[in-house]
C-alpha cells in the first residue's frame, strides 16, 4: 500500500509539471515512471491500487500509438513490419516499445472505464495496422534458426490480448472505421491465406471473430460501402480450387462470421453475401472437405456448418406453406398446436446448401453433421419439420439415396425418421412408403435392417401402426420374406452352408420376426392375416435358433388367441421332440407356455393336447441329471440349469391346474402325481439304491423352514445332493399351496445377436455364475404375478386352506424315503423328520384334512413308509402316526382299511 501511495504522489507530480515540459522530456519522465509501476504491480500480485489509473492508461496508450505511427510513417510495408518488430521486442536499454506494450497490456485488463481511455487514445486503429502487417508480410528466414524474432510468442500474446479487450467493445470497433485496415485485413484473409505469416493465422482469426461479434450499424455500413464481403467471396472462390480444404474452411469461416453476426443489426451483409453466390461458395467448400482425415480441419468445418444452420432462420418473412395432413394420425397429434414458437426456418437458400451436401456427398462426417443440423432445426421449433418437408422435402428425398451412405449415417438418418413419430407424434405416410420400398428392394442388407428397426420402434409406440403397416402391405411383405427364409432353414437343417444366415442377413431375419410379432400384439386382425397366409408351419421352424426364438414365441402366443389348441400342439410337440441337450429351448418354451396358461381358456387345450404328459416326459428325460458328481451328457450342464428346468416344468403343471377342477381331476385320476413322484425321484439327488438304514437317535432337529434358511442363506456347508432335494421339496410345497406359478427364482436371460447359442457355449461354471440367481425361499411373489393370477395366495396365507393340490403332498411323502445319502445318515434322518413335521403342519386344520380326503395320502404314507410304521423306535414313526391319525379322524379311505 505504501508503495502504491508513493507512486500515486509521483504521478500527481508528473501531471502537474507535464504541461510545462517539452514533449521529449514529458515522454522521458513517463517512461521512467513505468518500470516502477510494473514492479509495484508484480509485487502486489496483480492488484492495482492507483487512483489515477484512467489517466495513466490514456497517457501510456497515446505514447504507444505515437511510437507505432513513428515506426510506420513513410516506410514500405515490409520495412514497416521489421521496424515494428524491433520496436515491440527491444531488449536492454532501448526497450521503450516493449515497456509501453507491457504497460498497456496490464492496464487493458482493468475496469471498463480504463479500457475506454485506452480505446480513445487511437490505439485500436494503430494495432489493427500492426496486425495487418504481421499477418500479410511474413518475415523471411535470415538464419538457420528460422524466422527472425517470430518465435517471440510473449509479444504476440500481449498484442492479441490488448486487441481482444479493445475490440469486444462497440466503441473499439467504431474507432477502427477511421482507418481502412479492417476491410483490408478481412479481404487479406480471403486472398492471402496461403502466403500469410503462419504464426499469425490463428491470432488474426481470433481478433476478427471478436470484432464480428461487436459489429455496429456503422461498421456494417462501412463494410458494405467498400464491397468487403463481395471481394472476399470472389477471392475465396479462387482459393477454393487451390488451397487444402481445411485451410479454405478456416479462411471462409472468418468471412461467414461477419455475415451471420451482423444479421440481428442489419441484413445488408447477408444480402451482399447472397447476391454474390455466397451459398454456392459454401457448397463448393463443403464438398471439398470430403475425405478429410478425422479431426483434420474439423473445428472450422463444424463452425461453417453451425453458422449455415443458423442462417436458415435469417429472413424477413415467415414461410407460408400449407400441406395436406394425411390420415390416420396418432390420437394426440394436433397440427395447430405443433408450434413451440422458437426459431423458425425463413431462409430456404441456406438450408438447400445443407440438403445439397447430403445429396452429393457420401462422406461420413459431412453427412452426419447435416443430419445433426436438421435435428437441431427441428428442435428449435417443431413446425420446422413441416416447413421443410412441405417445401424442399429433405427427408423424403434422402430416403431415396440413404442406401448409398456409410452405415453410421444410415443409422443416424433412421433415428431422425424415428424421431418424427416419437418426438413430433406425427405419422409421415409418404416417408414411410419410401422406407417400406427400401425394405422391399433390399439393395443393401444393413440399410434394410436399420430401416426395419426404425419401423419396429414406431410400431411399439402405438397400435395404430399395426393397421398402417398391414394396409400398406408391409405385413404381407415380411411374411413372404420369412416364408422364403424358413424354407431355406428347413432345407439346411442339420447342415451348415457356407455364408448362410451369417451377420447382417441373420440379424435381418431376427428383426423381421420381431416386426411381425409387434404387428400381431394386440391385433387379432393381423394374427388372422398371418394364419390365412398359412404361415404357422413356417413360423415354428424359427424356434430352433435361439436368436429367433423370443420373437417366434411372441408370434405363436398372439396366434393362440385365435386357436389355443394349435398353439398347445406346437409348444408341447416342440418340448417332446427336443433333445436332452436343448435345455434352453425347453426353458423358453415353458416360459411361453406359462404366459398363455395365465388365461383359463387355455387350460382345456393344454389338457387335450397331452400337455401334462408332455411336461412329465421332460422330467423323465432328466433321469440322473442331478447326480453328484454328474455323469454323461449332464457333465456339460450346470445343475442350477437343470433345477431351473424342473422349476418351470412344475410351474407349468401348477398353472394348468390353477382353479381348474377338470384338469385337477384329470391329473389325479390318471395317476400323474404318482408319475411325477417317480420322475422326480429318479433325478439323481434322491436315494434309489435300497432300504433305509437303521434309524439313528437325532442329536438335533430343525424345521423345514430352518433347513431352507440354512441351505441357502447361511455359510453352513451343505452337500449338493441335499440342496437339490430341498429345492425340489420347496417347489412341491408351493405347488401344494397352489402358489408355485407365482414364484420367481431365476433371472431372465435374453440372448443377443452375435452371441453363440447358450446350448452350445455354456459350461457348468458359466451357468453357475450367471444363469441362476436364487431368491430366498418363502419370499413374497412379485407384485406383477399377483396382478396376473389374482390374490388367492393372500387368502391361503390367512389360513382359509393351506392345501390346494393334495396330490403334491403325496409326492412329498413318496420322496420321503429317498431323502437319504450314504455317509450322511444323521443329516438324512434330520431332513426326513423336518419334512414329516412340515406335512403334519399342512394338515392341522379341518379344512386341510377335508381337502386331503380322497387324495390317497393315507395309502401313500403306508406304502412309502412301512418301515417307519413297523418300527416304533424309528424317528419318523411318531410324526407319521400323528399325520395318519389326523387324516383318519376325518375319513378312512376303503383301501387304507383293507
Amino acid at each position: 500500500t505504501l508503495q502504491w501511495e508513493t507512486l500515486g504522489r509521483q504521478f500527481v507530480e508528473y501531471e502537474q509539471v507535464a504541461p510545462f515540459l517539452i514533449p521529449e522530456e514529458q515522454q522521458r519522465r513517463l517512461l521512467d515512471f513505468l518500470p516502477l509501476f510494473l514492479k509495484a504491480w508484480e509485487q502486489s500480485a496483480g492488484v492495482i491500487v492507483f487512483p489515477n489509473i484512467q489517466l495513466l492508461a490514456s497517457e501510456v496508450s497515446k505514447l504507444l500509438t505515437k511510437e507505432i505511427k513513428r515506426n510506420l510513417n513513410g516506410k514500405p510495408a515490409e520495412e514497416a513490419r521489421l521496424s515494428l518488430e524491433r520496436l515491440l521486442q527491444q531488449k536492454g536499454e532501448a526497450e521503450n516499445g516493449r515497456l509501453l506494450l507491457r504497460s498497456v497490456y496490464l492496464l487493458s485488463q482493468n475496469d471498463l472505464r480504463t479500457m475506454w481511455n485506452i480505446i480513445g487514445s487511437g490505439l485500436p486503429a494503430a494495432l489493427m495496422q500492426c496486425l495487418y502487417l504481421f499477418f500479410t508480410f511474413p518475415l523471411k528466414k535470415t538464419s538457420d534458426d528460422g524466422e527472425t524474432n517470430e518465435d517471440d510468442t510473449q509479444t504476440q500474446e500481449m498484442l492479441v490480448k490488448i486487441m481482444l479487450n479493445m475490440y469486444r467493445e462497440e466503441q473499439g470497433v467504431e474507432e477502427l472505421l477511421a482507418a481502412d485496415k479492417l476491410q483490408s485485413l478481412i479481404i487479406a484473409t480471403a486472398s492471402l491465406w496461403d502466403q500469410c505469416s503462419h504464426s499469425w493465422k490463428v491470432p488474426t482469426g481470433r481478433v476478427l471473430r471478436t470484432i464480428s461479434k461487436a459489429q455496429t450499424k456503422n461498421s456494417i455500413v462501412y463494410l458494405q460501402a467498400v464491397d468487403c464481403i463481395k471481394i472476399a467471396i470472389q477471392n475465396l472462390f479462387k482459393l477454393a480450387d487451390t488451397l487444402p480444404a481445411c485451410d479454405v474452411c478456416e479462411a471462409a469461416s472468418i468471412v461467414l462470421c461477419f455475415v451471420k453476426d451482423s444479421y440481428p443489426i442489419s441484413s445488408a451483409l447477408l444480402i451482399e453475401f447472397e447476391n454474390n453466390d455466397g451459398y454456392q461458395l459454401l457448397l463448393k467448400i463443403l464438398l471439398r472437405c470430403e475425405g478429410l482425415q478425422q479431426n483434420e480441419g474439423d473445428p472450422y468445418l463444424d463452425e461453417i456448418l453451425d453458422m449455415l444452420t443458423c442462417l436458415t432462420t435469417c429472413g424477413k418473412t415467415e414461410l407460408k406453406v400449407s400441406g395436406n395432413i394425411v390420415h390416420p394420425q396418432l390420437p394426440h397429434f394436433d397440427f395447430e398446436r405443433t408450434r413451440s414458437y422458437g426459431m423458425t426456418v425463413k431462409n430456404l437458400q441456406a438450408f438447400q446448401v445443407l440438403q445439397s451436401v447430403f445429396q452429393k456427398s457420401n462422406d461420413q462426417h459431412l453427412c452426419g453433421r447435416v443430419l445433426a443440423a436438421i435435428g437441431t432445426i427441428w428442435a428449435w421449433d417443431t413446425v420446422n419439420f413441416f416447413l421443410l418437408e412441405w417445401t424442399l422435402q429433405p427427408i423424403n428425398q434422402f430416403t431415396d439415396i440413404i442406401h448409398f451412405k456409410p452405415h453410421p449415417v444410415q443409422v443416424q438418418f433412421f433415428r431422425l425418421v424415428e424421431s418424427i413419430v416419437l418426438d413430433l407424434s406425427y405419422v409421415p405416410h409418404e416417408i414411410l412408403k419410401k422406407v417400406q420400398y427400401l425394405i422391399k428392394e433390399n439393395i443393401v442388407p444393413f440399410c434394410t435392417l436399420t430401416a426395419l428397426q426404425c419401423l419396429l420402434s414406431m410400431t411399439k409406440k402405438d397400435l395404430l401402426f399395426s393397421d398402417i403397416f398391414r394396409d400398406s402391405g408391409l405385413l404381407g411383405l415380411l411374411l413372404a420374406l420369412l416364408r422364403k427364409q424358413a424354407k431355406i432353414l428347413r432345407k439346411s437343417a442339420g447342415t451348415h452352408l457356407p455364408g448362410l444366415e451369417e451377420g447382417t442377413e441373420k440379424e435381418l431375419n431376427a428383426v423381421m420376426l420381431k416386426m411381425v410379432a409387434a404387428l400381431t400384439v394386440g391385433s387379432v386382425r393381423n394374427a388372422v392375416v398371418l394364419k390365412d397366409y398359412g404361415m404357422v408351419p413356417y413360423i415354428k421352424i424359427f424356434l430352433d435358433d435361439e436368436c429367433y426364438r423370443s420373437a417366434t414365441l411372441s408370434i405363436l402366443e398372439q396366434l393362440s388367441v385365435i386357436n389355443y389348441e394349435e398353439y398347445m400342439s406346437i409348444i408341447i410337440g416342440a418340448l417332446c421332440s427336443s433333445t436332452q441337450g436343448e435345455l434352453h429351448l425347453k426353458l423358453d418354451l415353458l416360459k411361453s407356455l406359462l404366459r398363455i396358461l395365465e388365461s383359463p381358456k387355455s387350460h382345456s387345450a393344454f389338457r387335450t393336447c397331452s400337455g401334462f404328459n408332455g411336461l412329465l416326459s421332460l422330467l423323465s428325460d432328466m433321469e440322473g441329471a442331478l447326480q453328484d458328481p454328474p455323469s454323461g451328457l449332464w457333465t456339460a450342464v450346470g445343475q442350477n440349469c437343470i433345477l431351473e428346468l424342473v422349476f418351470y416344468t412344475l410351474q407349468g403343471i401348477t398353472a394348468a391346474l390353477h382353479l381348474d377342477p377338470v384338469n385337477s381331476n384329470f391329473f389325479q385320476r390318471n395317476g400323474l402325481f404318482e408319475k411325477m413322484a417317480e420322475d422326480l425321484g429318479s433325478l439323481g439327488c434322491f436315494w434309489t439304491q435300497g432300504e433305509w438304514q437303521i434309524p439313528l437317535s437325532l442329536e438335533k432337529t430343525r424345521t423345514f423352514a430352518e433347513f431352507l434358511d440354512a441351505a441357502f442363506c447361511s455359510s453352513e456347508p451343505f452337500p449338493t445332493w441335499l440342496k437339490n432335494c430341498i429345492w425340489i421339496l420347496n417347489f412341491l410345497d408351493h405347488m401344494v399351496k397352489g402358489t408355485l406359478h407365482l414364484e420367481s427364482y431365476f433371472k431372465e436371460r435374453k440372448p443377443e445377436m452375435g452371441e453363440a447359442s447358450r446350448d452350445d457355449q455354456e459350461g457348468p461354471q458359466a451357468q453357475e455364475e450367471h444363469l441362476v440367481a436364487f431368491k430366498r425361499p418363502g419370499n413374497k411373489s412379485p407384485a406383477s404375478a399377483h396382478r396376473l393370477w389374482g390374490n388367492l395366495e393372500e387368502k391361503w396365507e390367512m389360513g382359509d386352506c393351506a392345501i390346494v393340490h393334495p396330490g403334491a403332498v403325496c409326492v412329498m411323502v413318496r420322496l420321503l424315503p429317498k431323502l437319504y445319502k450314504e455317509g450322511h445318515s444323521q443329516l438324512s434322518q434330520e431332513i426326513q423328520c423336518a419334512v414329516v413335521d412340515h406335512i403334519q403342519s399342512l394338515v392341522k386344520s379341518e379344512k386341510s384334512r377335508q381337502v386331503m380326503c380322497g387324495s390317497g395320502l393315507l395309502s401313500t404314507i403306508i406304502a412309502s413308509c412301512q418301515d417307519a410304521f413297523r418300527n416304533e423306535s424309528h424317528p419318523l414313526h411318531l410324526p407319521l402316526t400323528r399325520v395318519f391319525e389326523k387324516l383318519a379322524s376325518q375319513a378312512i379311505e376303503p383301501d387304507v382299511l383293507r
